[in-house]
């Protein structure tokens, strides 16, 4: 793993922003939700305030059932904070519709990955995918000891911490040319070392399911690299 680490969430978050404007502005990225994201989010429209009608073509790796204009949605975070300006096109915009039935809206964002993206062994790929880290090891809608976290499938339905959800899976995660972690807060520490422990097992941290041909990159905060010995 590549792993960078910076002495607040701010700094990371600029930092990663630059990073993101320097090697992905114009490819297919997907987007997680969470506080951290949040700050990038508001750099990354900052610094681009001056561009209009990018083709940067932004997905999700995963949704609450919930309506678009609902505090809960991980879309109404980025539409608020990053997809304003006009500085991005409409069209390339590949929101999940958690307010669409959860069962018909994973067929229909799976069509929508194959025919949008570049297949390669008849699975979508992403030029870059930001995810984040929960508490407990989660990524993605991916939650400890669930049965169908490591499926065949590309998106599934699930549930966590309450809620209805629309996942991509590891197995379309770990296809992506780029995979980066963004991690940030003390409450993040053990998680972040489990997921670069080797032993750790994959069921108690679903993110160490994800696995792609490259190395992984890690932006993380002072606060949550704590535990690391590196």
């Amino acid at each position: 793993m590549n792993i960078n680490i910076y002495k607040t969430k701010e700094e990371l978050s600029g930092k990663l922003s630059d990073y993101i404007i320097n090697t992905h502005l114009n490819n297919s990225i997907a987007l997680s939700g969470g506080s951290t994201p949040l700050l990038l989010f508001k750099n990354l429209n900052k610094k681009l305030a001056k561009h209009r009608k990018l083709s940067t073509k932004f997905y999700w790796v995963d949704e609450r059932c919930v309506s678009p204009d609902s505090n809960d949605s991980n879309y109404k975070m980025v539409k608020e904070n990053l997809l304003i300006n006009d500085i991005f096109k409409s069209e390339n915009i590949f929101r999940i519709k958690g307010e669409n039935d959860p069962q018909k809206e994973v067929i229909s964002y799976n069509n929508k990955l194959m025919i949008s993206l570049p297949l390669k062994d008849n699975i979508p790929v992403f030029d870059l995918i930001i995810l984040g880290l929960g508490d407990d090891g989660h990524t993605a809608s991916l939650f400890p000891y669930e049965e169908n976290n490591d499926s065949d499938d590309l998106v599934i339905f699930s549930f966590g911490k309450g809620l209805k959800r629309i996942s991509l899976t590891p197995k379309i995660l770990s296809s992506s040319k780029k995979v980066l972690f963004i991690v940030s807060g003390s409450s993040k520490q053990i998680a972040l070392e489990r997921l670069i422990d080797s032993e750790e097992s994959s069921d108690r941290t679903p993110s160490k399911l994800i696995k792609p041909d490259s190395q992984i990159i890690i932006f993380s905060d002072l606060e949550a690299s704590k535990f690391l010995s590196i």
